[in-house]
């Protein structure tokens, strides 16, 4: 499989990448590029022009700033898989780097990237909703956030309009806050079939507060609301994350429910129940 013919730009800055953008009708941003070119080789895209940001400095650390961790857009999957900081304060999406595709992938691909592309497969894009992250993105005009429930708008589609270009993400640092990632694995792409990010808030072994998300099962990335609202006032037990998995089940309309050779959609309603039980129950062991 070959691409089309399609020109190459290389960036010297955000700036001039966003000029490059404009310049160019239908040009696409390119850092690691595993989830374009991939598809560019099957032809579902076929953008006229790449322009590479892949080089440019500063878009890739991992800091905390006050009750935030700020990373750049730039940083790969492998460095948040790999960062204590992630590790530590917001578990679920350094789990999820780390189920990425492959080494090469991981050490290639990049987390501005992954959720501007939009693949609802991904497994980033499912603790991006749990832990209610924000995004940054930089226009021709001004710079503006965009709130996690906003981002996703469908396969491949999302709230980063064309010319904008995603500069970083910023997930909340929060207290007596624990999550965690649990995937089943497609066993030919590496994709999830079902994806599930758990956020969980408790105080004295009670949950004050659950955001769950979930990728691979529907054309969207979406939250399971039905069962954030399951979890809330209850008391961490075996009996309660049962129910959780129960209502995740149940959660979703069977029309929405993505089929393919791997897997029909009754059979991801069953793994989402599972997976939304393993997520849940790694959340609550990591709070002791």
């Amino acid at each position: 499989m070959h691409t089309k013919k399609f020109d190459y730009y290389r960036a010297d800055s955000v700036d001039d990448a966003i000029e490059q953008l404009e310049a160019h009708d239908g040009a696409e941003l390119m850092a690691g590029a595993h989830g374009l070119l991939p598809r560019m080789k099957t032809g579902e895209e076929s953008p006229p022009a790449l322009v590479d940001i892949s080089h440019l400095d500063g878009l890739s650390t991992i800091d905390r700033d006050g009750d935030t961790l700020s990373i750049g857009a730039l940083a790969t999957h492998a460095d948040m898989a790999e960062s204590q900081q992630l590790k530590q304060h917001s578990s679920a999406l350094s789990d999820a780097a780390g189920e990425v595709g492959d080494l090469q992938v991981r050490n290639g691909g990049t987390i501005g990237g992954n959720i501007a592309h939009g693949d609802p497969r991904s497994d980033p894009l499912a603790a991006v909703l749990a832990l209610d992250v924000e995004l940054s993105v930089q226009g021709p005009d001004s710079q503006r956030t965009i709130d996690a429930d906003d981002v996703f708008r469908g396969a491949y589609e999302t709230a980063v309009r064309d010319h904008e270009f995603v500069t970083g993400i910023g997930v909340p640092v929060q207290d007596n806050a624990v999550s965690a990632y649990a995937k089943r694995r497609n066993p030919l792409s590496g994709y999830a079939m079902v994806g599930v990010a758990a956020r969980l808030r408790l105080d004295s072994g009670t949950v004050t507060d659950a955001r769950i998300g979930v990728t691979g099962v529907a054309d969207t990335p979406f939250r399971l609301s039905a069962v954030e609202n399951a979890l809330e006032g209850e008391s961490v037990d075996g009996d309660i994350v049962e129910e959780a998995g129960g209502r995740a089940e149940k959660a979703v309309d069977p029309s929405e429910l993505r089929g393919d050779p791997q897997s029909s959609g009754e059979y991801r309603a069953h793994l989402l129940s599972v997976y939304t039980e393993k997520a849940v129950t790694a959340a609550f062991n990591r709070a002791g």
